[in-house]
């Protein structure tokens, strides 16, 4: 006999509820902002963190490997950007695993959440910027299912080098770029005229291909945020940012990627063994049938209980074929 499966949010006192309108806005245009999602105090404890990485690995002196034709070389041999710090800091691992962030992220993809991966940009005066690309064609789920979460841990604008989007465009395909190898987030050649693309991320429009999409699009809008506002988009969505160009500024920021825990992750950012990488991924919230990781520094998540949703339902077939509902007990 099948057991119904009843997904529920654990009560908070602090649970934050998505409306409508902002479910509606994330499927519509692709993203959606949530302001001031942090408190300033969860702020001020990754902006801390974000102060010890700049001090202990920021290498504004070292240049990267001219031979590199990976448009983002430079940010990572100066260390503007860092990856994974949630596998090596329990503050990083309590910002992924954000409670208010979870609750988004659990009614725009969920019931079931994975946690894949963190990133924490510092941008300093002169640096930083990506240009225009899609986050799907590097993290790859099936389904298809992932999406980002953008925290600011300062003022974002477009002096200091803020996200641009272009709404609406979550509704394309993802552009295989020729470089990047790994797999598709499609199936080859399900796609009559799906064509790849050239230099993605790529700051000069004139080499990055996929801004000839991009320009088929109303112009693009900055996503303005103040520290403790959340950014959730869509991996599908086009989006990028420019340098910072202030003199005296930083941009703090953590970035969070999140997908369905009933995908399939044939990825992880530190490798993995056999054919996925699910089994490296933290349950977040929900339940899976597939492997998934605990939290390394014992971060509460809430998971679903067998049993613990109200009473459920499951529907049984009669002989006129017509079908009933058949009430189950917690307790059978």
């Amino acid at each position: 006999m099948g057991k119904s499966y009843t997904p529920k949010s654990r009560d908070r006192q602090d649970r934050y509820q998505v409306g409508v309108d902002e479910y509606r806005q994330y499927q519509r245009e692709g993203f959606v902002i949530v302001r001031g999602l942090l408190s300033p105090v969860e702020v001020e404890t990754l902006y801390g963190l974000a102060e010890r990485v700049r001090l202990d690995k920021l290498k504004p002196e070292e240049s990267a490997d001219p031979d590199s034709k990976d448009p983002l070389k430079e940010e990572f041999a100066q260390a503007t950007r860092v990856h994974m710090l949630s596998r090596v800091e329990p503050e990083a691992e309590r910002g992924m695993l954000h409670p208010r962030i979870l609750d988004v992220t659990e009614a725009l993809i969920g019931p079931d959440v994975y946690a894949l991966q963190s990133m924490l940009f510092l941008n300093p005066p002169g640096k930083g910027g990506q240009g225009w690309h899609q986050d799907a064609c590097y993290i790859k789920t099936h389904p298809d299912t992932l999406i980002g979460a953008w925290i600011a841990l300062e003022r974002a604008d477009e002096d200091n080098g803020c996200l641009w989007v272009v709404p609406g465009s979550n509704h394309e395909p993802i552009y295989p770029p020729e470089e990047i190898g790994g797999g598709n987030v499609h199936a080859v050649d399900a796609f009559r005229d799906l064509n790849a693309v050239r230099n993605v991320s790529h700051l000069d429009d004139e080499v990055n291909t996929l801004s000839r999409i991009v320009a088929s699009y109303p112009p693009a809008v900055p996503v303005v945020l103040e520290p403790g506002d959340v950014l959730f988009f869509d991996s599908h969505l086009f989006h990028r940012s420019y340098p910072n160009r202030t003199a005296d500024r930083f941009r703090r920021s953590y970035v969070c990627h999140y997908c369905n825990a009933r995908s399939w992750v044939p990825w992880d950012h530190d490798g993995y063994e056999g054919d996925s990488g699910n089994y490296r991924q933290i349950l977040a919230r929900g339940s899976t049938h597939l492997p998934y990781a605990e939290p390394a520094f014992g971060t509460e998540v809430y998971l679903s209980v067998e049993g613990d949703a109200s009473d459920g339902v499951r529907m049984m077939g009669m002989p006129n074929g017509m079908m009933m509902p058949v009430a189950e007990s917690k307790n059978e």
